[in-house]
């Protein structure tokens, strides 16, 4: 599993012209990508580690503020470029088995007491957002 957590202002995913989740800030913007040994172990640590990491101003995380969580799906993350132009998407997890564990990733934040809003798994989304620092990390496990 691999996430691209954004300190964000604001956030927020459209999908043919609808928003579908949003935030204000301050929160984190996270882009979750899920290849295919993924599970149970994997989804616990990556809720844990999003919501417990100090990346707030003042070194706070988001369980120390209850800020917002915005999970956007991204099977791109995955991909594969170091050869060629054309990136290839092997590692990436397929739609039957990445949902179910963004799913449960969604759910787990929600369970530590996370306010969630989330993307549209598989949708054409449009995602606006409003870095703030910037701070970017990278997370895999």
């Amino acid at each position: 599993m691999r996430a691209v957590v954004q300190r964000v202002r604001s956030a927020s995913v459209t999908v043919a012209g609808e928003v579908t989740g949003a935030i204000e800030g301050p929160g984190l913007l996270v882009y979750l990508g899920v290849t295919h040994a993924d599970g149970s172990d994997e989804v616990a640590w990556m809720a844990r580690k999003v919501w417990d990491l100090r990346l707030l101003r003042d070194e706070q995380s988001a369980s120390d503020v209850g800020a917002p969580v915005l999970v956007v799906s991204q099977f791109t993350l995955y991909g594969e470029a170091r050869k060629g132009r054309r990136p290839t998407w092997q590692a990436a997890a397929p739609g039957e088995v990445s949902e179910p564990v963004y799913d449960a990733v969604c759910a787990e934040l929600e369970r530590l007491g996370a306010h969630v809003e989330r993307g549209v798994f598989g949708a054409d989304m449009q995602v606006a957002s409003v870095n703030d620092g910037p701070v970017t990390v990278i997370l895999e496990r």
